[in-house]
């Protein structure tokens, strides 16, 4: 009994001098926070998207208020929040380069051959799992609108080939369409890189046509009609490397026989001058 007495006044008294250690320690060693990232903070839009590269909206004011980021780093915010948080901080708002999500597929249904109807859970990830989908192109969008279900911002959405089409406007190139997407066929560019790929089938001439009328075929005539070092091929598709030094320009695309390679507009995929479905057929038969 003695004994248990003695081991529990041990333990309280080694609380008690816990305890005041430690509240001792934090009144002296405290590091008072920055009120200026409360209010960043409160100027940011509280998605939590990750588009700036940070964890979240406090982390993203924190880096502001340390100078690591200037406020335009932030690609959801409005001009005048990210104004707002210049003036406060009194630093310069930076500029922030537009970026966009890009599809590397130009297949839809009025372009693409389709092997099979796929009948279950509308998924592009469930449809890969059973058997890949019904598209003959094991590389290509199976349309049913993962990406566009991810989007926080709803940026995208199906046209009728059932292509995502990406709202520029509303793109805030936070990456969600990119981890959707069981192909990987979503890029983040700058709006500004116009000369862009629209397709990721692997196969040559006359194998990539039979699938998709608007595939690839690896003919490298963008590459010689590019500035040099702009395109190069690699796994038989053209890459085009803005860091090369050389211009792009739609000079690249003239002789692309398929269509495969564009100079973007805002809009990647438009509904006009769609190829209709009964062309696909057409082709596959002369293949």
């Amino acid at each position: 009994m003695q004994e248990a007495f003695v081991a529990t006044s041990i333990m309280t008294g080694l609380g008690v001098f816990f305890g005041t250690a430690l509240a001792i320690a934090s009144r002296f060693l405290r590091v008072s926070g920055d009120s200026r990232v409360e209010e960043v903070a409160d100027q940011l839009p509280g998605s939590n998207c990750g588009a700036c590269g940070r964890p979240g909206c406090h982390a993203f004011a924190e880096a502001v208020v340390s100078g690591s980021e200037t406020p335009s780093g932030c690609t959801v915010a409005t001009q005048e929040s990210i104004e707002a948080i210049a003036e406060l901080l009194g630093v310069a708002p930076g500029q922030q380069e537009k970026r966009v999500a890009r599809l590397h597929c130009a297949g839809g249904t009025a372009q693409a051959f389709q092997i099979a109807e796929y009948r279950g859970f509308e998924s592009c990830r469930a449809a890969t799992i059973v058997a890949g989908g019904g598209k003959g192109c094991p590389w290509g969008c199976l349309g049913l609108g993962d990406c566009a279900r991810a989007c926080t911002f709803k940026a995208i959405h199906l046209n009728q080939h059932s292509l995502p089409v990406v709202d520029v406007a509303n793109c805030t190139a936070c990456g969600d369409c990119v981890l959707a997407c069981p192909r990987g066929l979503f890029a983040i560019l700058p709006l500004t890189h116009r000369l862009f790929v629209q397709c990721r089938s692997p196969l040559v001439g006359d194998d990539a046509r039979a699938l998709c009328r608007v595939a690839c075929d690896s003919c490298g005539r963008c590459v010689q009609d590019a500035a040099p070092g702009l395109i190069r091929m690699e796994e038989n598709l053209p890459v085009v490397d803005y860091g090369s030094g050389g211009p792009a320009t739609p000079q690249a695309t003239s002789r692309c026989p398929t269509g495969a390679i564009q100079w973007l507009t805002e809009v990647q995929f438009e509904a006009a001058g769609a190829t209709q479905p009964q062309d696909i057929a057409a082709h596959v038969e002369d293949h």
